[in-house]
């Protein structure tokens, strides 16, 4: 039942992640227009450098279960590369409870205020011409981590299947596909 739990989280994690992918193409023609803008006919917009500044936050922050899920973050790994497959996948079990989980809900946890206050004022762009929507991208923050939270949790099923030798370690990522 975990298991099938874990393959359903990746499964929509993948196809969340892919989804985010085209974001970045919208965020590459907005800049590549306001920069063609700027340069053929001198002129600029507040809206589409802020728009390019959100689709880019907004993609850095969604995708951060993607990447945890192909197992792309950053690790340093002086000790953990010359552990054996099982005990790397019981580090990892350990430590996405003792560190990765309170992590997350510390910066779920500390960010609604900071969402709340924002979303009261309906706090938009600083600047004239600004997009008026700063607390919905703050409110993205929650959103992202809440994502990044869930594939924790299948990270954690598959590296307790891991630790206990139930599953080889190889085949945690081929299901996806």
């Amino acid at each position: 039942m975990l298991r099938e739990l874990a393959r359903k989280i990746d499964r929509a994690q993948d196809a969340f992640g892919r989804a985010l992918a085209w974001l970045m193409l919208v965020m590459v023609l907005v800049v590549f227009t306001d920069v063609l803008l700027r340069y053929t006919v001198q002129i600029t917009y507040v809206w589409t450098q802020e728009l390019a500044w959100y689709l880019f936050s907004i993609t850095y922050l969604m995708a951060a279960g993607y990447v945890m899920l192909w197992d792309e973050h950053v690790r340093v790994d002086i000790v953990y590369s010359r552990l054996s497959p099982r005990r790397k996948a019981w580090l990892d079990f350990i430590l996405i409870w003792v560190f990765f989980f309170p992590s997350v809900l510390l910066v779920m946890y500390t960010t609604w205020p900071f969402f709340r206050n924002s979303l009261a004022v309906m706090e938009g762009s600083p600047d004239p011409g600004g997009i008026p929507l700063r607390w919905a991208l703050k409110g993205v923050i929650i959103v992202a981590f809440a994502i990044l939270a869930l594939q924790g949790i299948s990270q954690a099923i598959k590296s307790y299947y891991v630790a206990r030798g139930w599953e080889e370690p190889e085949s945690r990522l081929k299901e996806i596909h």
